[in-house]
């Protein structure tokens, strides 16, 4: 269990735990959605996204993003055209919020210092931010970092971050949607997490481990977890 009275500060994962980047995806792929549904088209995504990752932790998010377009049009048998990768990797810095992320970060931002650790550029973060519209006190990116989640060295730089600030690996905890990128990492980095499950269970864009990680808490809603931050004090 968590002892809130402990906690100082929150990490957070951003695409699928505050921005809903699975409505982003299918939105600016809303051509191939109505060819080829959802489930495939979150599916193809899914498969590309995390070995690109891997493969090149050096490249920007955009950069990932735009291959991940080429690959699934070559998986589904269509023209890969570098023109609509650009322009789909452009529009990540436009996914949309969940509809509860704003207030329930607003509810949070009273009682805890709030970071991001996201797999993601510099360039898009900035339009996320936006919509996102409170203040986070510690944006740390992938490009920023060098490397992506899940390796280890994202959660180090986290973890060094936070204790040039005077936060503890135990004042803090990580709240995020992905079991794959997230929760087994910081647990080994000895964080505590939140496990936000957006999908309650259903296949989408997000990789799931085998076996599923540890985590200490799970919530479908930030709403849920902010009440019960209200709640335990």
């Amino acid at each position: 269990m968590i002892d809130w009275s402990q906690v100082r500060a929150l990490s957070f994962d951003c695409y699928g735990t505050l921005i809903d980047w699975e409505r982003g995806i299918l939105e600016a792929l809303a051509p191939w959605v109505s060819r080829f549904g959802t489930a495939k088209v979150l599916a193809g995504f899914g498969a590309v996204e995390p070995d690109l990752e891997h493969a090149h932790p050096s490249w920007p998010y955009r950069q990932v993003v735009a291959e991940v377009h080429r690959q699934m049009a070559r998986e589904l048998g269509l023209p890969v055209d570098d023109d609509a990768a650009t322009s789909f990797a452009e529009t990540v810095s436009q996914w949309p919020p969940f509809p509860d992320t704003v207030p329930a970060l607003r509810r949070l931002k009273s009682r805890f210092q709030l970071f991001i650790l996201s797999n993601v550029d510099e360039a898009s973060i900035t339009g996320s931010l936006k919509q996102l519209e409170v203040p986070f006190d510690g944006v740390f990116t992938a490009e920023q970092i060098g490397s992506y989640k899940p390796n280890p060295r994202n959660f180090d730089f986290l973890l060094a971050q936070l204790s040039a600030r005077g936060i503890e690996p135990h004042q803090v905890i990580h709240i995020a949607q992905s079991l794959y990128h997230d929760h087994g990492p910081a647990q080994a980095a000895g964080l505590k997490t939140v496990w936000i499950d957006r999908t309650s269970g259903r296949p989408g864009a997000a990789r799931l481990p085998k076996p599923l990680p540890h985590f200490n808490l799970r919530f479908e809603t930030l709403t849920d977890l902010a009440a019960r931050v209200v709640t335990t004090h």
